[in-house]
C-alpha cells in the first residue's frame, strides 16, 4: 500500500507540476521508458536520468559499448568484432593504463555537459554525477582504486567558472563509497588556451608541462583514478597521468563522462 500511495502521489504531482527537461527545457511526462540504445544501458539511462531529461533527450545520449579501444576507450565505427588497441594508442605513448567513458561526446550528453560548464546549470550535476558513478562501477571495484584525482582547472579559469566540473562529477559518490579523493595535490602551474579551439597537435603542445604536484610523496604507490568531463584527443589526461606516474603512482586509470568518437 505505501508503494501504491507513493506512485499515486507522484502521478498527481507530475500532472500538476510536470517535470521540465534540464537539457531542452521542454515539459514532459515523467515516464521510465527505455531509451533505444540497448537493454542494459537503456535501463541505466532511464533509472538515473528520467527525472531530469525528457525521453527525446535521453535517446540522444549514446552510451559507449564494445567494441572500443581497450586502452583509450575510443568507440569503433564498425560494431563488429571485439575490443582491441586502436592505432593511435599503438603509435603514441600513453601514461595511463586504461580510459573509460559513459557515452559519446555528442547529442544530449554533449549538450548537458556544455550547459553545466558554460551556462552554470548546476542542477545537471546530479544526473551527470550519477552516470559517472555508474561508469565507475561498470569498470572498477572500490578496492581497485586508492585515490580519485579530478583534472584541475587553472585558478584563473576556476574563478571565472566558479567550480571544477571534474570534481563535481565525483565528489558526492566518492564520499558515499569512502573512496579518498584529492583535488589539491595535482594543480595547473600555468594558464593554457582552451583545448576546444586547438588542433590535435596544438592540444598536445599546449598542455605539455602544464601540471605539477604539490606533495609528490602522497601519490607514490597509489592506484589513481583520474577524472575529467570529456576525453577528446587525450592530451590533457595523458599529461596528468605522466606527472602522476613520474611521482610513483602504481598506475593511473581515466574516467570521463564523455568520449569524442573521433580524436
Amino acid at each position: 500500500m505505501p508503494s501504491f500511495l507513493h506512485s499515486l502521489s507522484q502521478t498527481v504531482l507530475n500532472a500538476i507540476f510536470p517535470p521540465r527537461c534540464l537539457i531542452c527545457s521542454a515539459f514532459y511526462d515523467h515516464d521510465h521508458g527505455q531509451a533505444s540504445t540497448g537493454p542494459d544501458v537503456s535501463n541505466l539511462l532511464a533509472d538515473y536520468t528520467a527525472s531530469y531529461f525528457c525521453k527525446s533527450c535521453r535517446e540522444g545520449i549514446i552510451p559507449i559499448t564494445s567494441p572500443c579501444c581497450s586502452k583509450c576507450g575510443l568507440p569503433f565505427v564498425s560494431r563488429q568484432g571485439e575490443s582491441h588497441t586502436c592505432s593511435e594508442c599503438l603509435l603514441e605513448k600513453r601514461y595511463f593504463r586504461k580510459a573509460r567513458a559513459f557515452g559519446v561526446y555528442d547529442g544530449g550528453l554533449m549538450e548537458a555537459i556544455h550547459l553545466l560548464k558554460y551556462e552554470k546549470k548546476s542542477s545537471l550535476s546530479m544526473p551527470l554525477s550519477a552516470l559517472a558513478r555508474e561508469t565507475f562501477f561498470q569498470f572498477w571495484d572500490v578496492n581497485d582504486i586508492d585515490l580519485i584525482v579530478p583534472v584541475p582547472l587553472h585558478v584563473k579559469r576556476l574563478r571565472e567558472r566558479g567550480f571544477n566540473q571534474a570534481l563535481i562529477l565525483i565528489r558526492r559518490w566518492a564520499k558515499q563509497e569512502r573512496i579518498p579523493f584529492d583535488g589539491l595535490t595535482l594543480y595547473r602551474n600555468r594558464y593554457t588556451e582552451p583545448q576546444t579551439t586547438l588542433s590535435r597537435i596544438e592540444r598536445w603542445k599546449n598542455i605539455k608541462g602544464a601540471f605539477s604536484l604539490r606533495h609528490p610523496g602522497r601519490i607514490k604507490g597509489y592506484k589513481v583514478l583520474l577524472v575529467d568531463d570529456v576525453y577528446t584527443t587525450g592530451a590533457t589526461v595523458n599529461e596528468c597521468a605522466r606527472v602522476l606516474m613520474k611521482a610513483g603512482a602504481e598506475f593511473v586509470d581515466i574516467l570521463t563522462l564523455a568520449r569524442a568518437a573521433v580524436a
